[in-house]
């Protein structure tokens, strides 16, 4: 299945996407490839929101603030969405959870790909529109996807014994 076909059937049927996403084994480079992913079009959606502050406050040029987003989406985010997958599976753990890492943080890592193209549309309504009830809302909307496709691969996955298979 293709990733962009995947990600539309998320937002209907994401038990069942996640399960296929796992179904190959564990593959820690396609786990890595898809949180980076993830990651890379947070940060494009990063874009328009930083372009318009930097016209409107030129103290700080779009390149710096570019760098920094840069920085933060593709160094300092991996790092800690994998330490927030740990933190899951340990807490899951404790509930008495026998999923495994690799499944906990393919159910995390694939939210973050899943929901990025709404936060693609909230960061064109930051760039476009500002700040007001519009992106409020769009940032609100992108939230509860991930939250919810989130969830419901930590259901998934703990579900299937902890395998996904």
């Amino acid at each position: 299945m293709r990733v962009t076909n995947a990600i539309a059937r998320s937002y209907t049927r994401p038990r069942q996407v996640l399960r296929r996403r796992i179904a190959g084994g564990v593959r820690e480079d396609r786990a890595l490839a898809i949180l980076m992913a993830g990651c890379l079009v947070m940060f494009v959606a990063q874009w328009p929101g930083l372009s318009r502050a930097a016209f409107e406050d030129p103290s700080i040029p779009l390149e710096a603030r570019l760098g920094g987003a840069l920085m933060g989406w593709l160094f300092i985010a991996p790092l800690a969405l994998y330490i927030l997958a740990a933190l899951t599976q340990l807490g899951a753990r404790v509930f008495g959870s026998t999923a495994t890492g690799y499944a906990t943080r393919m159910a995390l890592f694939w939210a973050v790909l899943a929901a990025s193209p709404l936060w693609l549309l909230s960061g064109l309504v930051a760039g476009f529109i500002g700040p007001g009830i519009a992106f409020n809302l769009t940032g609100l909307v992108a939230g509860v996807a991930f939250l919810g496709i989130w969830t419901a691969g930590l259901w998934e996955v703990q579900s299937r014994n902890g395998t996904g298979a």
